[in-house]
């Protein structure tokens, strides 16, 4: 069962197919969009959550494996969305990769990647949707962002770069539709426990040979002060927040939700 909240809206969420992104993409069909879903993943995995995500919220979830380090493809999977969906009523910039080293030892295509993936994406997705969204008059527009879109940390220049970049782009596009019917805002999670974050802490106890648990927790202690990870479901909370007609004033805000760590 869905509420209506966002019945009669359609939805693109970028690298939706785990994490955050299929939070988020489950907390807006629940909320009633229809929900273009795009990611990697294995063929037959990812239509059996497209099928099973569609018969529990009653809305339609289609699926693009659209390369979002590619400006065509982009463009594409905002067409296809309109084509198959009706609209692009509200775009999910939420693809991300991640890689880490010190500045003067970092791969140069690294580099070139998470740029292309963590800040470029959205803007060509932007570029893509937002003359349709100006044309109705309506639109939300969410940058999945970090905490390092607002402070750093060592051996992440790239990342940190993106999502800062991202923040500041996020601002710009909410001065652009500052009379419109349209907002931009970037949120901002702290450690999430993705299959991103579960990575760097599998590393990390096979480095010091330490446990799973025991890792987890030192990686909190170092920067989340509430000691537990925030979940993809309260990003996908704050999504169909945004979307709704109390958040028609927030423009421009990167909302940390962080248990604490930027507070500090």
């Amino acid at each position: 069962m869905t509420s209506d909240t966002l019945s009669g809206r359609s939805a693109i969420v970028t690298g939706s197919t785990s994490g955050i992104g299929l939070g988020i993409a489950e907390a807006l069909a629940g909320a009633g969009a229809d929900v273009m879903l795009n990611g990697f993943g294995e063929a037959s995995a990812i239509d059996r959550l497209r099928r099973e995500l569609g018969a529990r919220t009653g809305v339609r979830i289609e699926y693009s494996d659209a390369d979002m380090s590619e400006p065509a493809e982009i463009a594409g999977l905002i067409e296809r969305t309109e084509a198959q969906l009706g609209t692009v009523d509200i775009l999910v910039n939420n693809a991300g990769i991640q890689h880490t080293a010190p500045v003067h030892e970092f791969p140069v295509g690294k580099w070139d990647a998470i740029l292309a993936i963590n800040l470029s994406a959205a803007f060509h997705a932007i570029r893509a949707a937002l003359p349709r969204m100006l044309e109705r008059d309506w639109g939300r527009i969410i940058n999945i962002a970090s905490t390092h879109g607002l402070v750093a940390s060592a051996h992440k220049g790239a990342y940190v770069a993106a999502k800062h970049g991202l923040v500041g782009l996020t601002k710009v596009v909410a001065l652009e539709t500052a009379e419109t019917g349209i907002t931009c805002n970037a949120i901002c999670p702290g450690w999430v426990l993705t299959p991103l974050v579960e990575k760097q802490i599998a590393d990390r106890a096979q480095a010091e040979g330490m446990s799973i648990e025991r890792a987890k927790l030192e990686l909190l202690s170092e920067k989340q002060p509430s000691k537990a990870f925030v979940t993809p479901e309260q990003l996908g909370g704050l999504a169909v927040f945004l979307c709704s007609p109390a958040a028609a004033q927030m423009r421009g805000q990167a909302l940390a939700v962080d248990g604490g760590w930027t507070a500090q």
